[in-house]
């Protein structure tokens, strides 16, 4: 039996790993602001620990691993799912809305990494398992600064993939496209004050984003499954793109920038090497 710490397990697709996880027969850590609501989801499950966790409070993610050893004796899967969404232009966004994204979304996540990593070296075992975005690979107008926090998680699972590849410990990016999640509903998504000179790019956006609200493609339950097939996988990708959007998206940006190294490759070199002194 492997035991899984899944933050953000309360709604969307944190719920739906933790309930396939109950279901394959192993223990979940299950994490949120309020514990109550997993509870009432989950009842008193005997391989569930339901913990109160905000991932912007050190002493919580302390207090939740602790729990979490305590109660199971090790964590061998790390699912970083929390986080929530802010659809703005790059200059829409207040400094507040910016640092807000980033404590959840990239501070959060690593200060749960902190803390889970020292018990898989102990263990010489474990998968960390960061959840991006298809805007984790390739940006959106009106998706800038939330991009940016995806970005980052990209390159952070990216080098703890090597750090921890010879301490027998795996990371893996996983990158959903439009899922049929509250994603896009006031709880887990924040709108700046728009700027009308940007109507027709980020204001295009709010306008697509309110259409495509509980009609996007993407069915959450496939994705739930998809992570037991990840886990369960021998040897994991690095990254892990679900959806056939987030393909689309990942092959045309390669082709964008393929064509562009190749537009600009002359210029690219020519900064190499140094004159010779007369």
């Amino acid at each position: 039996m492997r035991t899984w710490f899944i933050t953000g397990a309360s709604r969307g697709f944190g719920a739906l790993i933790t309930a396939e996880v109950l279901a394959a027969g192993d223990a979940v850590v299950a994490t949120a602001r309020d514990p109550q609501g997993l509870q009432a989801k989950f009842g008193d499950h005997p391989r569930l620990l339901a913990v109160r966790l905000d991932v912007t409070r050190e002493e919580q993610i302390q207090a939740a691993v602790e729990a979490a050893i305590q109660r199971f004796g090790r964590i061998d899967i790390l699912v970083n799912n929390a986080g929530y969404g802010l659809l703005s232009a790059v200059e829409e966004a207040s400094a507040k809305e910016v640092e807000s994204v980033f404590s959840t979304n990239v501070f959060g996540l690593l200060a749960v990494t902190r803390a889970v990593l020292p018990h898989m070296r102990r263990q010489r075992s474990g998968h960390v398992i960061n959840v991006s975005s298809v805007g984790g690979y390739g940006a959106y107008a009106g998706w800038g600064v939330y991009c940016a926090t995806k970005f980052a998680v990209e390159g952070l699972t990216e080098a703890l993939a090597v750090e921890l590849a010879p301490l027998g410990i795996k990371a893996t990016v996983v990158e959903p496209g439009f899922f049929r999640t509250d994603f896009l509903d006031g709880q887990s998504l924040s709108v700046a004050q728009p700027i009308a000179d940007y109507a027709a790019t980020s204001g295009v956006t709010r306008t697509v984003a309110g259409e495509l609200n509980h009609a996007q493609p993407g069915n959450p339950a496939k994705l739930a499954k998809a992570f037991l097939a990840l886990a369960d996988a021998a040897n994991p990708p690095l990254r892990l793109p679900l959806g056939s959007d987030t393909l689309a998206r990942i092959e045309a940006k390669n082709r964008q920038v393929a064509e562009e190294v190749a537009a600009w490759r002359a210029l690219a070199v020519s900064t190499d090497g140094f004159d010779a002194k007369a």
